[in-house]
């Protein structure tokens, strides 16, 4: 496709159609692989005893699986809120260079700053991908149209899966829902490893794997946050040792 990000302002495009064009492109392998995932932390909130509505308004107001996750992690370890709270919050702010990369993008000369502010709700791996590789051929216009079908489809839709997969839980075997839990685990480890760029990313997941045991055995109450941030900058360190190495 052309590159119609250089349409003139004043051009009227149709905002409908591109909105709806964002529709069509939630419904991709992207977003199938997303919907997977959903189907796995179905089977974690009922298993964590959350009801299905406390579930479905999880994925309407925490976008971003991973921070839902945390918090269901929260919940089934008994962590007190602020715990929680801290815990989900940390694994959020990953999601702020996204949006500040995503904005410029979706932004038209007369954007108000409430659209901006709701679209970034969406912001989440799935819908920033998809995002940064289609928007080029989308009129600048038209863009936050366009964003706005695309997440917005993202979040209905993962409602409806949870919905779904949380009735029939209850009906299947143990080795299924055994299996349910596992799917959210084995996609987020094999997206983040599959998306790394550099090595600390590798070196970060394999010192989270390891120290995700001790952590649990020394601070059970904390012991995502500890071996997320231990983890964590021990691969920094590994970076700018690499870094002064290569210099």
């Amino acid at each position: 496709m052309d590159d119609y990000g250089d349409i003139p302002p004043g051009e009227r495009v149709d905002r409908a159609a591109w909105f709806w064009r964002g529709v069509r492109t939630s419904f991709s392998l992207p977003g199938l692989i997303l919907c997977s995932a959903f189907v796995g932390f179905a089977g974690l909130a009922r298993e964590a005893g959350l009801s299905i509505f406390e579930a479905v308004f999880m994925v309407a107001v925490i976008w971003a699986l991973p921070a839902k996750v945390v918090l269901v992690g929260a919940i089934m370890a008994g962590n007190s809120l602020p715990a929680a709270a801290f815990a989900v919050a940390l694994s959020s702010v990953r999601l702020t260079p996204m949006v500040v990369a995503l904005v410029p993008e979706v932004r038209a000369a007369g954007t108000r700053k409430w659209v901006l502010y709701a679209l970034s709700h969406f912001v989440a791996v799935t819908s920033w991908v998809l995002a940064m590789a289609q928007l080029r051929n989308v009129p600048r216009d038209a863009r936050t149209a366009w964003y706005g079908g695309l997440g917005g489809t993202l979040v209905l839709l993962n409602m409806v899966v949870v919905a779904i997969v949380y009735l029939i839980a209850g009906q299947l075997p143990p080795i299924a829902s055994a299996a349910l839990l596992l799917l959210t685990p084995i996609y987020f480890l094999t997206s983040m490893w599959g998306s790394a760029r550099e090595r600390a990313g590798y070196v970060a997941m394999v010192l989270g794997l390891a120290l995700g045991p001790v952590a649990h055995i020394l601070v059970p109450e904390f012991d995502l946050l500890a071996a997320g941030l231990a983890g964590g900058l021990l691969a920094f360190g590994y970076h700018l040792w690499a870094r002064r190495r290569q210099a």
